[in-house]
């Protein structure tokens, strides 16, 4: 026996007016401060109406003849250089009234974005400050009251990347070529909280899947033991890719 839909469907007697759209896409640009433990996020200044002089998510309006991609792409090399980037297009924003530039009750433009999620290596950044009021990394749990719908844009983002760690290889795209598993386990520890495994367990569950490749090099770092260098092995991991991992 199926449901009943409470959603009220259009008469389709009624014709309705097409809304005229703009495209924008805005980019949830993350990055992860191994060295103290932050999980960050990049803003920018707006330095126009609507919300001039408030904190947004970095954001541009799509070109004639520029694809989604390309202008997500435009807008990371406007702000940001890097060499190493993970990006994918997140979910399309386009309620009614979300943009203070629709005017409500009217047949003007509806203004949609496009969001993508971005995560970059945090010692490998540079930020680009021309063109801007202001650009930094936010503390996720910092993140001030952002214009547009950008907090629930970044709220989905936040979301889209815990969900990533339990099932990709993205946690490699963070960390420098060789690390320890300490530094991995700070990172998961950073985006998914203290208590999501502890230490022992999570370097045991690792090891056992075999996709970490040890170095043989060791990096000592205060007055412990050295700690060995290991290397992400993508070939290894292959089998496991869309997989929840067992250590999550």
């Amino acid at each position: 026996m199926s449901g009943r839909s409470t959603k009220k469907i259009a008469d389709p007697v009624k014709k309705q007016t097409l809304a005229d759209f703009k495209v924008g896409v805005d980019n949830v640009i993350f990055s992860v401060d191994i060295a103290q433990n932050r999980l960050l996020v990049l803003l920018v200044m707006r330095r126009d109406e609507p919300f001039l002089g408030q904190w947004c998510l970095p954001g541009t309006l799509v070109r004639h003849g520029e694809s989604l991609e390309d202008a997500a792409y435009r807008i990371l090399s406007e702000k940001i250089r890097v060499n190493n980037l993970y990006l994918e297009q997140l979910y399309t924003f386009g309620g009614p009234g979300r943009d203070p530039r629709e005017a409500p009750d009217s047949f003007g433009v509806r203004y949609l974005s496009v969001s993508y999620f971005a995560l970059v290596r945090f010692a490998e950044a540079e930020l680009i400050a021309d063109g801007v009021s202001g650009i930094a990394w936010y503390p996720i749990k910092q993140v001030p009251k952002l214009g547009f719908d950008h907090n629930k844009i970044l709220e989905y983002g936040y979301r889209r990347l815990r969900n990533k760690l339990e099932y990709s290889p993205i946690a490699f795209d963070v960390l420098p070529e060789l690390f320890t598993l300490n530094d991995l386990y700070q990172l998961y520890t950073t985006v998914l909280g203290e208590n999501f495994s502890d230490y022992s367990n999570f370097r045991a569950r690792l090891l056992k899947l075999g996709f970490l490749c040890d170095t043989g090099l060791k990096i000592s770092r205060g007055a412990g033991r050295p700690a060995s260098l290991y290397r992400f092995d993508a070939e290894a991991f292959a089998p496991f890719k869309d997989k929840p991992l067992v250590f999550i």
